[in-house]
């Protein structure tokens, strides 16, 4: 009885079964574009979400470089430090050292004083082992030691001089130099001239007027005359004019920069 009852269901089943699977596979063949359609939806769903997407312009999907963190740069290897350049070398100009300057201002004895200034060129340059130290034409100041005028009864008119300083630019090198002394040429013959005519004058005129005793008294009336014009009569004074030439010897060494490294 069990087994009649398996029997007739397992036959519904298959009966079941057989009229499910035509139809199906007649509505496939009765309606192809449906069951192409499935498929193609199926796929086509992927592409629209992604179409729906915004799409991104270049510049968002990029991050901007201004607004990106600036990478450090590396440390650069610094260079290293220059060292100090080396003070210019001096050259010593030793004592014993000629200047022959020519004098640019004018000295006269009987208008100069102690104390007062004057202004030289170097007339030919100053050169130590090789080395210009002090060009031609350098100015070198200057200075009144003393001055004296000529007197009228006796003593020559007289001056001292020193130079002081090499003038470098905006700055003035001190140096010490030996004293240049000069005096006026000495008036001794003159003065005898002057007398002895003066009582040959007396001598001729006492002659005419009164003899030899005459003579005698009109020498000594001339030449007192005589003496008299040599007191009233100035000496000759000590005179430089501009172009002179004057010789110094230094009388200290002293340290200067060569003329190039000046220069430079």
């Amino acid at each position: 009885m069990n087994q009649l009852k398996y029997g007739v269901l397992l036959l519904l089943m298959m009966v079941a079964v057989s009229s499910c699977s035509p139809k199906t596979a007649e509505e496939a063949k009765s309606n192809p574009d449906a069951a192409d359609a499935a498929p193609t939806a199926a796929a086509e769903a992927p592409a629209a979400a992604a179409n729906s997407a915004p799409a991104k312009s270049p510049e968002s999907a990029a991050p901007s470089r201004a607004s990106a963190p600036a990478k450090a740069a590396p440390d650069e290897a610094k260079p290293a430090p220059r060292p100090a350049p080396e003070p210019p070398r001096t050259v010593e100009v030793p004592s014993g050292t000629e200047l022959e300057v020519v004098l640019l201002d004018a000295l006269n004895s009987g208008k100069n004083q102690a104390g007062d200034q004057f202004l030289t060129s170097l007339a030919a340059p100053v050169v130590v082992r090789g080395v210009t130290v002090i060009e031609k034409g350098t100015k070198i100041q200057g200075r009144v030691v003393d001055a004296e005028g000529s007197g009228r009864v006796k003593g020559r008119a007289s001056m001292r001089l020193v130079l002081t300083g090499v003038v470098q630019g905006d700055k003035v090198v001190s140096i010490v130099t030996n004293t240049f002394f000069t005096e006026a040429e000495g008036t001794k013959g003159r003065d005898a001239g002057i007398i002895g005519g003066g009582a040959g004058i007396g001598a001729a005129i006492g002659a005419i007027a009164g003899g030899k005793k005459g003579a005698a008294t009109g020498a000594i009336i001339g030449g007192a005359a005589g003496t008299g014009t040599v007191l009233a009569t100035k000496g000759k004074e000590v005179e430089f004019e501009p172009e002179a030439r004057l010789k110094f010897t230094l009388e200290k060494p002293v340290q200067m920069l060569p003329a190039a490294k000046r220069n430079t």
